[in-house]
């Protein structure tokens, strides 16, 4: 079986809703660069990019696609590697690996449909059928009801059946932030598991402040609290905290991970199958975290593609740690409108009773509705 063709899909769709994540990023719209990669045997893949759409197409149509087409889609290993050097000189990280993640998922993707198998039977078997999933939300829209707005969308998500809940932090002033994480953790309960993230906007001091106010709050972790090029920043909030630190979404590749790591600058590394690499490089990821006792919670964020590639991945990883009374690595299900993630599946992935069922089809274990597709394709 070989290559034939390399497509790139650029989606975008307008949120009906406009949303403020910390920093004062403002989202409009949901856009994402899907590949699909088509063979002589008929076989076709899918995956997906992280981050602009735009710049992911032009990567891959001017410096990977043509290194891809007429290879072997079962020497995936071999054609990232193969990738990799042909780009690293210009960057070992970023666009170029958000790039590649993409092409990488669609090559597994095709394995498992050849095979007639799931992609997390390829990479090891599953150690679960379904999987906890935490909502990810709560994040700023209503500037003058921001508490308010955060304790009616976290009840409403226990509502909906979710038992964990991620909230975005980082408004510019700690005292509110903490006066809203506080209103939400005593309107969900004790036995709702609750997490924040910063996206990365305090130093290192405002983190650990904030940090240790938040600790009688019994939270999961803080995540991404400081710049993710701050590692040895990162060891520093995590040595000063008694509760768990996240952060890797905006790190990439087994290299970019394996300082983190070895020195423990993170409690729980969050990787992203879109942009880390693929599932060819996340496997390696989360083998150097269980040498290390770091736990592995991907990142996700995207369409339909992305989170069924993150459902496969998380699939195969076991529990954390492997012994009395584990901790399952749970899904991030981010709860915004997106029509992305919610139509172009044509069996959408849903969460019942705060669970995710792990699809057992062959590849990716769902079939694009191109449609849809073709609704939301821009370019």
């Amino acid at each position: 079986m070989k290559v034939t063709k390399v497509t790139c899909h650029v989606l975008q769709s307008k949120v009906e809703k406009p949303f403020v994540s910390a920093r004062g990023w403002r989202y409009t719209t949901r856009s994402s660069c899907v590949v699909e990669i088509e063979t002589d045997a008929g076989i076709t893949g899918w995956g997906e990019c992280y981050g602009p759409a735009a710049v992911n197409k032009a990567l891959i149509e001017t410096q990977y696609a043509p290194r891809v087409v007429g290879r072997d889609p079962f020497d995936v290993e071999v054609v990232w590697e193969d990738l990799y050097n042909r780009i690293k000189d210009y960057g070992a990280q970023g666009f170029s690996i958000t790039a590649l993640s993409g092409l990488d998922i669609a090559l597994w993707d095709i394995m498992g449909r050849a095979t007639g198998q799931p992609i997390h039977k390829l990479i090891g078997g599953a150690y679960r059928t379904e999987i906890m999933a935490y909502a990810t939300g709560l994040y700023f829209i209503d500037m003058d009801r921001l508490v308010e707005e955060a304790v009616e969308e976290a009840q409403g998500y226990v509502a909906d059946g979710f038992r964990a809940i991620k909230m975005k932090i980082g408004l510019g002033d700690p005292a509110l932030d903490l006066r809203r994480v506080r209103a939400v953790r005593e309107a969900i309960g004790p036995d709702v598991k609750l997490a924040v993230d910063a996206n990365h906007c305090f130093t290192v001091p405002q983190a650990i402040q904030l940090g240790r106010a938040m600790e009688s709050l019994d939270l999961l972790w803080f995540e991404e609290p400081i710049s993710p090029e701050d590692h040895d920043g990162y060891a520093l909030v995590s040595q000063a905290l008694d509760m768990a630190v996240a952060g890797g979404e905006n790190d990439f590749t087994r290299w970019g991970f394996r300082d983190i790591i070895a020195k423990k600058a993170m409690d729980i590394v969050q990787p992203d199958v879109c942009a880390a690499g693929g599932i060819s490089e996340m496997r390696k990821i989360a083998t150097l975290a269980s040498a290390f006792g770091v736990e592995c919670v991907p990142h996700a964020w995207g369409s339909a593609i992305g989170l069924a590639a993150t459902i496969q991945f998380i699939a195969s990883l076991p529990d954390q740690p492997p012994a009395f009374r584990p901790m399952p690595p749970m899904l991030e299900f981010e709860q915004t409108p997106n029509p992305l993630r919610d139509e172009l599946a044509r069996e959408p992935i849903r969460q019942v009773r705060g669970m995710v069922k792990v699809p057992d089809g062959p590849g990716l274990g769902i079939e694009v509705d191109r449609d849809v597709l073709m609704k939301w394709k821009t370019a």
